[in-house]
């Protein structure tokens, strides 16, 4: 690991690309080895920001709720091979897997029916008059917010509490994680504000930006469903914080998400072989429907897509091909490598546009793996 390259390249974020604050943590086989953070909570400058500054992290909340449900169907017996039906009868895509729904499979990406964020129950109605976007088996496409309606679901049918609750109850908990799904009052004041990235018009020309843009688009509808929280800003409020949405909601420290990869690759003890295993198997790959670039996916978590010939067509993940770990909007990102024994998370409150990590987090992972 080359130190000094990878604080340079988290300086150089603040001294040229315009990060307001943020925090990097990398472990390594049980102890951290890295705890920068740098900057301000809000343009203002109020409020330095340290190691225990809260942000919201959006996406990168995907991976700490898959392995909250996975935890949840290992403790009832149950694999990513069994039914959703079994456990949610009304569940619209007949026969469908766990494994299959979490891998973003099934083509629940968007939906038809009006529904509310802020109401989890006309969701869940929405979701179960919803058809496929597209054909089972056709291939697969990101799920950015539906996802985690349908997770949060699930466990609650089957522990009868939030994913949430559970993720606290589990996992943070126990693993002593500065990380929520559903914020308590009691943490308001540590969280950041967040601020929004801007587009110009080469950000028009990707195709994924494009497609964003174009009403009636699969991609658009994915990320304009349910309706509500589309706006940086309103992620800034408590209600958002406690809501607890588990595609997007969580709010944390960088060293929590990066412990919380520790676990998940095996280098703290905590997480079952089995279930690690289903964090890390690669269950689809390919071109992604709404992402609209290459992607791969395990249980819940996203890994680099390989080529024909076995090698990594990028490196979000590091050098590892069993690497896993999930991005969020604006710049968060974090993973796991099992090989290595490492995991790193970035976590940041000036946002960029991107659904995919960019520059700002990936010099620091090519640090982490050049000597």
């Amino acid at each position: 690991m080359n130190l000094p390259e990878l604080e340079k390249a988290f300086q150089k974020n603040f001294a040229q690309r315009g990060e307001l604050g943020a925090s990097v943590s990398v472990w390594c086989k049980g102890v951290e080895t890295v705890s920068l953070a740098h900057g301000w909570c809000e343009r203002e400058r109020e409020r330095v920001w340290t190691a225990r500054t809260l942000v919201p992290f959006y996406s990168t909340t995907k991976g700490l709720a898959a392995a909250t449900l996975l935890t949840v169907l290992e403790e009832r017996g149950m694999t990513p091979e069994d039914e959703v039906c079994g456990v949610w009868p009304g569940f619209p895509v007949k026969g469908a897997t766990f494994g299959q729904l979490m891998s973003h499979r099934l083509g629940l990406a968007a939906l038809d029916m009006p529904a509310s964020i802020w109401d989890h129950d006309e969701v869940i109605a929405a979701v179960e008059r919803q058809p496929p976007n597209w054909p089972r088996g056709t291939g697969h496409g990101y799920h950015p917010r539906v996802l985690g309606f349908i997770q949060d679901e699930i466990v609650r049918r089957l522990a009868g509490k939030t994913l949430g609750m559970l993720w606290r109850e589990k996992i943070a908990g126990p693993l002593g994680l500065d990380v929520w799904i559903g914020l308590p009052e009691s943490e308001f004041h540590r969280v950041a504000c967040l601020y929004p990235g801007k587009q110009d018009q080469s950000d028009l020309e990707n195709g994924f930006y494009r497609e964003l843009h174009l009403p009636g688009s699969l991609v658009k509808r994915s990320f304009f469903s349910p309706r509500g929280m589309h706006s940086v800003r309103e992620m800034n409020y408590p209600r958002a914080w406690q809501a607890g949405f588990p595609a997007m909601g969580g709010v944390g420290t960088a060293t929590g998400v990066a412990k919380f990869y520790q676990a998940a690759c095996g280098a703290i003890p905590f997480f079952s072989s089995e279930l690690r295993g289903w964090m890390g198997a690669v269950r689809t790959s390919g071109h992604d429907k709404v992402l609209q670039t290459h992607t791969a996916f395990t249980c819940g978590f996203q890994c680099d897509p390989v080529d024909g010939f076995g090698r990594k067509e990028r490196h979000h993940y590091g050098l590892s091909r069993r690497a896993f770990g999930h991005p969020g909007a604006g710049g968060s990102h974090a993973f796991g490598d099992p090989e290595a024994g490492i995991s790193f998370a970035y976590v940041m409150n000036q946002m960029e546009l991107s659904p995919l990590p960019k520059e700002k987090c990936l010099d620091m992972v090519k640090a982490i793996y050049v000597m």
